[in-house]
């Protein structure tokens, strides 16, 4: 690697951001009202013969609109790009390099990363499970988690920059989830298309999200819309919500808005569409063999979504379409860039984890990092080595083979979401901002109850007798099982079988078997009732524990074909 560039003074480097940064963080100009009733018109107390035979004044002029009020069609105004073109136009290479990058770390490393977020000038940082400070028990130590993303915010405040850094998570529900307890434990996005309504899919978006903002996050990779092929899809499964591309954009949406309610920026994912592939992504390079006009009427559907509803960043997937371009993962590709700006997507375009083995495997050191910037990504994440990454990119600057104006264009679409991020949402530990830990604990119950849908089976009165046998599952879930009959009133020693099958578990037999996360397993299973829960929250379970007592109903309906069930099959 060769020797790293010196690092830049802040006070020397950001001569103009203190200007800047009031500039972008002042009040909106109000916005012009409606033009002012004509004065032609009879004022009040003259009668209509009196005002005909004056001369009319001449109409109010209207205010002039406040030109940084504009919106850019993604989130942000006029005023938080001009803010962030005049900042990246004072930063040297090596701080530009630095806004594009934003990477992991091992275990508890806090001190070594912020060093490193200082020194490179890094856009921010992702916490992945094994950064979580964790209590005795083994929960989320809530304080703890809050003091990593401070420290690490105070490292970008000390590298100079007037906005934010990026403190990120991957934290969907269900499988993919990198904060369990206290914080809620919310079931597989699934669940969401199951439920079908979206006004239930944006409060749960906003909830999760909420319980983020104390914590420090301002980002999450969340909401998967995806839309899934069913069985032969084996990565996305019940993250994606739907197998209906209609269903999937407008619930990934809803969750979305939902997000931005709380004050969480959102990530659509993954463009050109993970859920319609045969091969994981994380082992090695999936191809996609669909044509444009199938990719256009069914993955990019819910991206269509995103983009008209103005949500500010779309995550690129390592999925190569050879009707784009052949061999190369779209998150290194120009032509699927190309694709997805063509959607009319101005926002962030931030890929896919970089060291995961579809690129790894091809684009060692640096090589995936400057690719994928000079194809159109805007924030790199988690590249195998960031500082190999970062010397990438300013060698190549320097070699020509990096338009600066690329690298530019990124640095200032990540510093012009910040801006905008940091003007409008109120900061972490402002009074009422965000929720506390566990406070959707009833929003997911409910989820999960909307969710719980009979495949098979009558669809009223109780399904099991008093008491009833349980077997299968993974670790825990018999335990939360046995828990959940208990208190709906259901004994676990005698009586009929209750198959549990956990993710990627294999078809099960029984009397009864629940498919917990997608439910594909439950088309080979021999089993009389059929139900799909998408979940393995206490919540789930309790929700499945009601159902099978006959004391709630199953309303959920499948959101993907199951064997000879057709999506929607469930109760009335």
């Amino acid at each position: 690697m060769a020797p790293f560039p010196p690092r830049h003074s802040p006070a020397k480097s950001f001569p103009l951001l203190a200007a800047l940064s009031a500039l972008a963080l002042a009040s909106c100009s109000a916005s012009p009202g409606a033009a002012p009733a004509s004065s032609s018109a009879p004022p009040t107390g003259v009668s209509p013969s009196a005002s005909a035979s004056t001369t009319p004044a001449p109409p109010l002029a209207s205010p002039s609109p406040d030109p940084g009020s504009r919106p850019l069609g993604w989130g942000p105004e006029q005023r938080d790009q001009d803010a962030a073109a005049a900042a990246v136009a004072a930063m040297s290479p090596e701080q530009k390099a630095g806004q594009v990058l934003l990477p992991f770390f091992k275990g508890n490393q806090v001190e070594a990363q912020a060093a490193l977020i200082q020194r490179l000038h890094l856009a921010g940082s992702i916490i992945m499970g094994d950064n979580v400070p964790r209590d005795p028990r083994g929960q989320v130590d809530v304080p703890g988690m809050g003091a990593v993303n401070q420290r690490l915010q105070q490292a970008v405040a000390a590298d100079g920059r007037r906005w934010p850094g990026i403190m990120s998570v991957d934290q969907e529900g269900g499988a993919v989830a990198r904060l369990g307890q206290p914080l809620t434990e919310w079931p597989a996005p699934m669940s969401y298309g199951a439920a079908g309504n979206q006004a239930l899919t944006r409060q749960a978006g906003k909830a999760l999200a909420g319980e983020l903002v104390p914590l420090g996050f301002d980002l999450d990779f969340a909401p998967d819309t995806d839309v899934t092929v069913g069985p032969s899809d084996p990565t996305i499964g019940a993250r994606s919500m739907s197998s209906d591309p209609a269903a999937a954009a407008a619930q990934g949406t809803a969750f979305s808005q939902g997000m931005l309610d709380a004050g969480v920026l959102p990530t659509v994912k993954h463009f050109p569409g993970h859920g319609s592939v045969t091969a994981d992504s994380h082992l090695s390079l999936p191809v996609q063999q669909a044509g444009l006009d199938v990719l256009r009427g069914r993955d990019w559907k819910p991206f269509e979504a995103a983009v008209a509803a103005g949500l500010p960043i779309v995550m690129t997937g390592h999925i190569a379409v050879p009707a784009l371009e052949p061999g190369v993962p779209s998150s290194l590709s120009a032509p699927s860039y190309a694709a997805l700006r063509g959607l009319g997507f101005k926002g962030v375009a931030v890929t896919d984890a970089l060291n995961m083995g579809a690129v790894e495997n091809q684009y060692p050191a640096g090589a995936a990092a400057v690719k994928a910037l000079a194809a159109g990504a805007d924030l790199l994440l988690m590249p195998a080595d960031v500082e190999q990454a970062h010397a990438a990119i300013v060698q190549a600057l320097a070699a020509g083979t990096l338009p600066a104006a690329r690298l530019d264009e990124a640095a200032q679409r990540v510093a012009t979401m910040m801006i905008w991020h940091a003007r409008t949402t109120p900061p972490a530990g402002t009074p009422g901002a965000g929720a506390p830990a566990g406070s959707g604990a009833a929003l997911s119950a409910q989820v999960s109850a909307s969710a719980v849908t009979v495949v098979s089976g009558p669809c009223s009165g109780p399904l099991v007798p008093g008491s009833v046998r349980v077997a299968g599952g993974g670790p825990g879930d018999r335990e939360r099982f046995e828990a959940a009959a208990a208190r709906a009133g259901i004994a676990v020693g005698s009586g009929p079988v209750v198959n549990l099958i956990g993710f990627g578990g294999k078809p099960a037999g029984g009397d009864i078997a629940v498919s917990l996360d997608a439910p594909w397993p439950l088309q080979g299973s021999s089993a009389t009732v059929k139900l799909a829960l998408y979940g393995r929250t206490d919540a789930a379970f309790d929700a499945l524990a009601a159902v099978l007592a006959g004391k709630a109903p199953a309303p959920g309906k499948l959101p993907a074909a199951v064997g000879p069930f057709p999506a929607g099959t469930g109760c009335p």
